[in-house]
């Protein structure tokens, strides 16, 4: 049986984890986000972002720059080691001249569509590996005679 595929080329919900020290702009993106059908979860710091992620768990990991303490860069750094996870930097900095590969920048303030397209960018550069079918352990096989 051939490998499945994990994600399809056509646009699909994203699982998002929003990293923003503002409140009311940490509510304004998780309500954009949730508006355009993605499922999103936000914390206030570099710091926390690192206590909640668990790989897997978001496809996006959108972030501001200028956090206190661990900046939004050192934390995509620290993530990145980890784990491919395409980053949307959300900040009203000017982008730099080279971006690192699985990166989108997106200037603040941003309106809906320009966040729905910063997401279809995303979107495209998350991981699709094919997925092998599932396979028992052998000593599982052997236990139980099949």
């Amino acid at each position: 049986m051939p490998p499945s595929t994990a994600c399809s080329s056509n646009a699909r919900n994203l699982r998002v984890l929003v990293v923003e020290d503002d409140p009311d702009v940490l509510e304004a993106a998780l309500e954009a986000l949730e508006l355009l059908g993605h499922w999103a979860t936000g914390v206030r710091s570099a710091e926390g972002a690192l206590a909640r992620f668990l790989e897997g768990a978001a496809d996006v990991l959108m972030v501001d720059i200028g956090l206190p303490a661990l900046s939004g860069l050192e934390l995509a750094g620290k993530l990145q080691t980890r784990c491919r996870l395409p980053i949307i930097f959300a900040t009203g900095r000017k982008a730099p001249d080279k971006l690192p590969h699985d990166a989108v920048w997106l200037c603040k303030p941003f309106s809906l569509d320009q966040l729905g397209e910063a997401l279809r960018q995303a979107s495209q550069l998350v991981d699709c590996k094919p997925v092998a079918p599932r396979v028992r352990p052998a000593q599982d096989i052997a236990a139980n005679g099949a």
